[in-house]
């Protein structure tokens, strides 16, 4: 599940807080494509300035490890709410109806204590870094603004988790089969066709936020 029409909308104040921290995961995620841009942009300079004046950039190895950081987490919340991760579809897609939204309500409350105690850790490893102002071995570029964008990716992660849960109490409560602001499951048909439907240019928008 990769597109924003498996994730339904409402008038409903989860769906209007969905829609809203959605905009703040977008961002985030353009930043860390951004961040690509620019180590793109960062590897071609030093491949022509090695080609053409035998002289690459000073501590291009250095900036690289910096950038991975924002590249690896700054999209992990907007990934988890367009259902993107890794999961189980095989299996969980074999369930309907309050089964179906117990068993995400269960892996959704597991995934958020397992993101907790990674924020702490990597809080930890940011401040450790922070303290005894450690730096990178050839140019001594300061590591610490990038162990500081684990915590900060891992919280808003956190909180998008927080509203899948919310998502699935209310699922699971009320029952049906198409809750709002949590990712749905689709066939490998559904999601042929949507597909399909985007590249054709005629996908249908009631879904969108």
């Amino acid at each position: 599940m990769s597109a924003a029409a498996s994730v339904l909308a409402d008038n409903s104040t989860l769906s209007r807080l969905d829609r809203l921290f959605f905009r703040l995961e977008s961002i985030l995620t353009l930043a860390g494509g951004f961040a690509i841009f620019l180590l793109v942009l960062l590897a071609t300079v030093n491949i022509l300035g090695r080609w053409l004046f035998s002289a690459p950039i000073s501590g291009y190895v250095d900036w690289v490890e910096q950038a991975m950081a924002f590249i690896a987490f700054l999209g992990i919340a907007y990934t988890q709410r367009m259902g993107g991760h890794i999961r189980m579809d095989i299996l969980v897609g074999k369930f309907r109806g309050r089964y179906l939204w117990f068993t995400e309500m269960i892996t959704t409350l597991l995934m958020l204590m397992i993101t907790s105690v990674l924020i702490y850790g990597s809080y930890m490893h940011f401040w450790r870094a922070y303290s005894i102002g450690d730096s990178s071995l050839d140019i001594n570029l300061p590591t610490w603004p990038a162990k500081l964008v684990v915590p900060v990716a891992l919280t808003i992660l956190t909180l998008r988790l927080l509203l899948q849960l919310w998502g699935y109490i209310r699922a699971l409560r009320q029952g049906g089969d198409k809750p709002v602001a949590v990712p749905l499951v689709e066939s490998a048909a559904e999601i042929a066709a949507r597909e399909a439907s985007t590249v054709s240019g005629h996908e249908d928008k009631t879904n969108h936020d």
